[in-house]
């Protein structure tokens, strides 16, 4: 493409604005979870490894050689009988500490559209999941999508249950994930 002089050339195409609430989130491993999300960010993203070059005038900076991507963060409703919240608190056991081969099995099952299961402590990704983030336009048709490789829970926040609350709030929990790397996807 080539660079545009002229700024009347240069006007968007594109002039609607993105929507907080016009999202889609999927997450393979933990389907009951991602029925019930109600937030999730775009990580950030920086550059670690900053050279710096030493003049007589001045220092010069250089840009660094490690990209380093901020955590995804997932809130969603807890059910009542805490089935979704479960199912993320067994996968991190699971991957943790397992208190017998069946925690470990089931944190390192293969469902249709994960990763293969290996069983084995030497292939870690048969621990993780893809997810996808599909953003909509404000029709609700998907415009992009931010593909999430290797997946993983860090930490899980707790709850609080609360006799001197007045209002009716549903309980929400937040999980932060890592991954390898995200990529975005026009469709």
């Amino acid at each position: 493409m080539a660079l545009k002089i002229n700024p009347l050339q240069r006007q968007p195409a594109e002039v609607n604005f993105a929507q907080p609430t016009q999202f889609r989130f999927n997450l393979l491993k933990v389907p009951n979870v991602e029925y019930f999300v109600t937030g999730v960010n775009i990580p950030g993203i920086s550059f670690t490894g900053d050279a710096t070059m030493n003049t007589r005038f001045k220092t010069l900076a250089f840009m660094g050689d490690t990209l380093d991507f901020a955590d995804l963060e997932l809130t969603f409703l807890v059910n009542e009988d805490l089935s979704n919240y479960r199912e993320m608190f067994d996968w991190m056991i699971g991957i943790g500490f397992p208190q017998n081969a069946q925690q470990f099995q089931t944190a390192t099952a293969a469902e249709a559209g994960l990763k293969p299961n290996s069983g084995t402590l030497v292939d870690p990704s048969s621990m993780q999941s893809d997810a996808s983030l599909t953003i909509l336009t404000n029709k609700n048709n998907p415009t992009l999508k931010v593909n999430f490789k290797g997946c993983y829970p860090n930490s899980l926040s707790g709850l609080t249950y609360n006799t001197q609350t007045t209002d009716t709030e549903n309980m929400t929990a937040t999980v932060t994930m890592k991954y390898d790397v995200y990529e975005f996807e026009t469709l």
